[in-house]
């Protein structure tokens, strides 16, 4: 269970993490100023099980694994859109935050409290229950892995 936090159509990468912080590696040090220039908030009050919720084209913009990097820093797990661009898509994947396909986002209310069902394929906000599009094992497998690189040092140890 976590809060929602809810984001509109065509939140860029900048928006998440701006420019300036692209020479941090650290995902707390990027969540200390995650959503910096939109929402001040969300730094100091995101906690681990908190979900971003969002509409279409989520993570346009500059391809940037700092995105997602700040998201997974701040606690997030998942990130439930309509859409979202595709290289944000895979940076999500490849860094170990969960990029999940929500037709309904628009019913999920901001501060709503949030539990996502991955098994069940759906999320659940204020005892309602949205559907998600499933996610491919190979890639459940990456995210659950912790990432691209320690899915392969994982596969590179069998």
């Amino acid at each position: 269970m976590g809060r929602a936090w809810k984001f509109g159509n065509d939140i860029d990468t900048d928006a998440i993490i701006p420019g300036r912080f692209l020479t941090i590696y650290d995902p707390k040090e990027l969540a200390s100023h995650a959503f910096e220039g939109t929402r001040r908030e969300f730094s100091k009050e995101a906690k681990d099980g908190d979900v971003i919720v969002a509409g279409r084209n989520f993570g346009c913009g500059s391809s940037r694994e700092h995105a997602p990097l700040a998201l997974k820093g701040a606690g997030i797990e998942f990130v439930v859109a309509k859409s979202f661009a595709r290289i944000f898509y895979r940076n999500a994947i490849n860094t170990g935050v969960l990029p999940l396909v929500c037709p309904d986002t628009d019913k999920i209310a901001d501060g709503a409290e949030v539990f996502v069902n991955l098994k069940e394929a759906y999320i659940e906000a204020d005892k309602k229950t949205y559907p998600l599009e499933p996610i491919p094992v190979f890639m459940m497998r990456i995210v659950e892995a912790g990432g691209l690189v320690e899915y392969a040092k994982m596969r590179g140890n069998k």
